[in-house]
């Protein structure tokens, strides 16, 4: 099968796939952050929640254990969490593109260039840049009031309180870290050279 990747650029396109994947289920996943409401435990993403309260008939109060998005981007609980879902989704769609590209690299001759490559991993290294900023950005809604409620009213900007971060949070991280430290140095080596046309 022809394809437009050395050996070097093989192992890109895998760990560039790896990446992506990586950081963009973790992104889906509401597990970035874990409190307490009312008893039960709650976790949260930038724009997913699980377990919430909910009004029934209009008077009473009860908590609903399911986990789904906030109705809507403006019902996202603080300004900071807006701006990393926005940020981290863009950055989560240019690892994907890339990733994509090194795949088909794999399978189609003369695909990728060397230069190309670099490309790609100019793309890659912006892409875990504006993920690792969401990530940076994070904490800066850990003052809204529902973080508060889950955490013990003692959540503020970089402090968590009674909370602690999850598992999804990290995964989204060490993604991006892995994409832009590893996946973009080994694009360097990972397209062949384009032979000149003798048309």
């Amino acid at each position: 099968m022809a394809n437009s990747l050395t050996h070097v650029g093989l192992v890109w396109a895998l760990l560039s796939l790896f990446s992506a994947a990586l950081s963009s289920t973790s992104f889906f996943m509401p597990y970035w952050l874990f409190g307490y409401l009312m008893g039960k435990p709650v976790s949260f993403s930038t724009f997913r929640r699980c377990t919430y309260p909910a009004q029934v008939d209009g008077r009473s109060l009860v908590t609903v254990e399911e986990c789904g998005r906030y109705a809507s981007f403006y019902a996202i609980p603080s300004l900071s969490w807006q701006i990393c879902t926005l940020v981290i989704s863009i950055g989560c769609m240019l690892l994907l593109l890339v990733s994509l590209a090194a795949v088909l690299g794999c399978c189609i001759g003369n695909l990728i260039s060397r230069m190309a490559a670099r490309i790609l991993g100019a793309t890659q290294f912006v892409g875990g840049l504006l993920i690792s900023s969401g990530c940076a950005l994070y904490p800066l809604g850990w003052n809204s009031p529902e973080i508060q409620q889950a955490c013990g009213n003692t959540s503020h900007q970089f402090q968590l309180g009674s909370c602690k971060l999850g598992w999804a949070y990290y995964s989204t991280g060490a993604g991006a870290a892995a994409a832009m430290l590893i996946c973009t140095w080994l694009s360097c080596f990972a397209g062949k050279n384009v032979k000149p046309s003798p048309y």
